[in-house]
């Protein structure tokens, strides 16, 4: 082996022949020359440092626009952007979707914005799927509405922020309050408390906010699945017309507040300053997603739109 190579640790030259190999574009047999050694050491130098966990390889498969829906979507309900995904069958539509999202926010953040952010699989997946080739610098991301618990799950408001933070190298801003309380009065009282209102006010002010679209069916609803509303309260939910939420306001499906009584107990961004919110971007899809995100839609909650060409359809055909 040539002399300035034997000087390196051997995982130091594992990384560096990985690096000559994947990234600069050498052959095995330059890299060979190189070195001063065979062809098959340097093959051999490649799996180590993949077994070593030096390079990981994903394959990312293309994402296919509809166009014609994604305009008829804008048409119909003046949107800013929509982007209807193709999906195939072999592919997890959230996944995609999610992905579609992250490439979308990674182009339009721009430096010094404010995210804000919920919480939700949806809002999890796209967190994951976010990758930035060059840091956007001074972003702040802001949690929107109040945390699941003691347990901090992956799709929990503050696990997102803590994630999105990381990826965008910014700063987080975190609501340390429950999402849900017993009653209004207890909510009244987080809501004048000041680290609460500190939050919210830098809410207020965020310039993109990222969002879910909850269902309130059995198999789906987040706030059922994660024990914040009990099965009298899902019913009661369904029973006032509720066909989704958007950051924790429900509406029907034409957009119309409902479930007044669950609103007043959860501790989060007031309506109207989330309404003024520049860019209110949904990721949704599926079929059980079509009546909430028709709700969301007609109630101008949201003003971009990730979602599925099936969904779009549907969405399309019932308005």
């Amino acid at each position: 082996m040539a002399e300035k190579w034997q000087r390196k640790g051997r995982l130091d030259l594992l990384a560096d022949v990985a690096e000559l190999y994947y990234l600069k574009g050498a052959s095995q047999a330059e890299i060979a020359q190189e070195l001063g050694v065979t062809r098959s050491m340097v093959s051999r130098m490649l799996t180590d440092a993949r077994e070593h966990g030096m390079v990981k390889i994903q394959i990312e498969r293309p994402i296919n626009e509809n166009t014609d829906l994604e305009q008829k979507l804008v048409r119909r309900f003046k949107l800013q952007k929509a982007i209807v995904i193709e999906t195939l069958n072999n592919q997890n539509r959230l996944s995609v979707l999610a992905r579609a999202a992250a490439r979308y926010l990674a182009e339009s953040l721009e430096p010094g914005q404010i995210l804000g952010t919920s919480w939700g699989t949806a809002i999890s997946a796209t967190a994951d799927e976010l990758h930035l080739n060059t840091p956007i610098p001074g972003v702040r991301v802001v949690q929107l509405l109040g945390s699941l618990g003691a347990r901090i799950k992956v799709y929990d408001g503050l696990s997102i922020v803590r994630r999105l933070v990381e990826k965008l190298d910014g700063e987080g801003i975190y609501l340390n309050a429950p999402l849900l309380v017993e009653n209004e009065e207890v909510a009244e009282i987080l809501l004048a408390s000041r680290g609460v209102q500190e939050t919210l006010n830098y809410g207020c002010q965020a310039d993109v906010a990222l969002l879910g679209i909850g269902s309130p069916s059995f198999d789906y609803s987040p706030y059922y699945l994660a024990r914040h509303v009990s099965q009298e309260e899902l019913l009661e939910m369904v029973a006032q017309k509720t066909v989704g939420d958007v950051c924790g306001i429900f509406f029907d499906i034409n957009g119309k507040l409902t479930y007044p009584e669950l609103q007043k107990r959860i501790i989060g961004i007031d309506i109207d300053k989330f309404l003024k919110i520049p860019v209110r971007l949904a990721v949704a899809g599926g079929p059980e997603k079509i009546n909430p995100v028709l709700g969301a839609l007609r109630g101008n909650y949201i003003n971009t739109l990730v979602t599925d060409a099936n969904t779009a359809q549907s969405v399309l055909i019932q308005s």
